[in-house]
């Protein structure tokens, strides 16, 4: 990695990054994000993405995996996965600094049409990897960084910048995972036709069969290449699904948790929380509150 380019790289951030822990979206591709203490762990779906880490630790969990990434380094998620992220490493004297830059399937695509979608060479990458950033990459970065300082070239710059970040990652070390986002006809298209069903009827109850028909499939190969991306059954995820949207409400509103149960698909308040309480670490009232009191306190 360049070093005369990673303080700007931090400078940026942290100029136009909000100060209380949250992501803010500085152009529409963009987040910014600084933290000055670590933060509790945060549970939500996360769409195809590249994320690279300015300064400090954020730790990301898919199911039973663990994915640390820290200054220097990025993470690529190539699907929709249900993670639960924080910030794990971050002071006063030295915050957390982490940006975020969506990679939308049809700007992937345009790209390849351009250039030819060239090698893969691996039939079934992960939904989800790091990687440490190169000269090449983190360069681009910071020009479209410094963007925010003359939003008058924004119009003009902002997409041709965007599209050298993806030209730089697809032919990187995630480049078959970025890749197979832009292809229509990959496993990990078809695999995420079935996840965008899954997410719009979580709620439900689900038949393998009709999963494995929106994936274009068999049954054998989708539960395959499903756990080869996604590293969880179809099943799993679903109950990922469930309990991040539960704990989102908790976080938002105290409700009643039997009802934020059944809301999410659970029939029985016990299961709830006592699956709950196995992914969180706690009973879903109280880590609600818990949430909530540290959300108020950021924003105060």
């Amino acid at each position: 990695m360049d070093i005369a380019l990673l303080p700007e790289l931090q400078r940026l951030i942290a100029r136009h990054a909000p100060a209380n822990a949250a992501a803010s979206r500085v152009l529409p591709n963009v987040t910014l994000m600084m933290a000055t203490e670590p933060t509790p762990a945060v549970a939500e779906v996360t769409e195809p993405t590249f994320a690279l880490v300015a300064r400090g630790t954020k730790r990301v969990g898919l199911g039973n995996c663990v994915f640390d990434y820290s200054t220097g380094q990025y993470l690529v998620v190539s699907v929709d996965l249900p993670l639960e992220a924080y910030v794990a490493e971050a002071a006063a004297q030295a915050p957390y600094l982490g940006l975020g830059f969506g990679l939308r399937p049809e700007a992937i695509a345009s790209l390849l049409l351009d250039v030819g979608a060239g090698p893969t060479t691996r039939a079934d990458p992960p939904g989800i990897a790091v990687s440490n950033l190169t000269d090449d990459l983190i360069d681009p970065v910071v020009r479209l960084l410094r963007l925010l300082d003359r939003p008058a070239d924004i119009p003009v710059l902002a997409s041709a910048i965007e599209r050298e970040i993806l030209w730089r990652l697809i032919n990187g070390a995630q480049g078959d995972m970025v890749r197979q986002i832009g292809l229509a006809d990959s496993r990990m298209a078809q695999i995420g036709r079935a996840i965008r069903w899954l997410r719009a009827h979580y709620a439900e109850t689900i038949r393998i069969e009709d999963l494995a028909g929106i994936a274009g499939m068999s049954v054998t190969s989708f539960h395959r290449h499903f756990r080869g991306v996604t590293s969880m059954t179809p099943i799993q995820y679903q109950k990922q699904l469930r309990l991040q949207t539960a704990r989102s409400r908790l976080m938002a509103e105290a409700a009643d948790v039997a009802e934020v149960g059944f809301s999410v698909g659970y029939d029985s308040p016990s299961q709830f929380s006592r699956e709950y309480r196995r992914q969180f670490g706690q009973s879903p009232g109280r880590d609600g509150r818990g949430l909530r009191q540290f959300r108020a306190g950021s924003e105060s």
